[in-house]
């Protein structure tokens, strides 16, 4: 979508503003995340043990699936305000976790600005919900609301 201005922005309030491209959740990746946060449960990464659950294989950590949010956004063709020189994670919202993402699973990401405020002058602030869809499932993988502060 490219670079818009700060109305521009304002009055897409309520619109889907972009989908991200794919990308694979691989077992190297939720390895990698297991390392790094000491979450070593089974399910998460040991593939013969997590053949028995009902799942049939290993699943991503919940809290994997939620730390790509960065780059399934970077992935998609979202609106920037122009004149940016920062932008900052400032929290969410109402996340829920709805279906494990298998190990091999492709997702993406589909954002929706729900609120987009000035809080002081050149400093905005936005609210994007966020869906992760697992490519060949009915329901997503997670939904939440991203707050992210822009500075101009």
């Amino acid at each position: 979508m490219g670079t818009v201005t700060k109305d521009e922005l304002m009055a897409m309030v309520g619109q889907h503003v972009g989908t991200s491209e794919w990308i694979t959740v691989n077992q190297e990746m939720i390895n990698k995340f297991a390392d790094a946060t000491g979450d070593h449960q089974f399910i998460h990464v040991n593939e013969e043990a997590a053949k028995m659950t009902p799942f049939g294989t290993t699943i991503a950590h919940g809290f994997l699936t939620l730390s790509l949010m960065p780059v399934l956004s970077a992935k998609a063709d979202l609106p920037h305000l122009e004149g940016i020189k920062m932008g900052v994670n400032y929290g969410g919202n109402k996340v829920r976790f709805l279906t494990p993402v298998k190990s091999g699973s492709r997702i993406r990401g589909h954002f929706k600005l729900t609120e987009m405020a000035e809080k002081r002058p050149g400093q905005f602030q936005q609210t994007q919900e966020l869906s992760v869809e697992i490519e060949g499932e009915e329901k997503p993988a997670l939904v939440a609301e991203w707050i992210t502060q822009f500075f101009v």
